[in-house]
């Protein structure tokens, strides 16, 4: 098993910056890639940026690209992604997780589920 827990949400103002962090604990030795997905009030999951245990980028969404930047440290075993100038949509419940890769929809494959950290960004 593997646990993974949140840590960096908060309020913010547009155009600011926040940081998240993730630290794994476990069996965690499976954990190929990891990641962060995000879910609004009313909208779907959205997969956000993926890291793969060599620190390759595999992924960033269109709607965070040249603003989030994740890393990776294995040997401390902590994923992260920087915010920098947020706009009120990117508020949502953002989730770390982790896996041996992602299926299509962006869920981790054989993966887990951090327990979510609020990000609010007002106008």
């Amino acid at each position: 098993q593997v646990q993974l827990v949140e840590s960096g949400g908060g309020l913010v103002q547009a155009g600011g910056s926040l940081r998240l962090s993730c630290t794994a604990s476990g069996s965690i030795f499976s954990l190929n890639a990891m990641g962060w997905s995000r879910q609004a009030p009313g909208k779907q999951r959205e997969l956000v940026a993926t890291i793969t245990s060599g620190g390759r980028t595999n992924f960033y969404a269109d709607s965070v690209k040249g603003r989030f930047t994740i890393s990776r440290d294995n040997a401390k075993s902590t994923v992260s992604l920087q915010m920098n100038s947020l706009k009120p949509e990117d508020t949502a419940v953002y989730y770390c997780n982790a896996g041996e890769g992602y299926y299509r929809n962006g869920h981790p494959i054989n993966g887990y589920w951090g327990q979510g950290t609020q990000v609010t960004v007002s106008s």
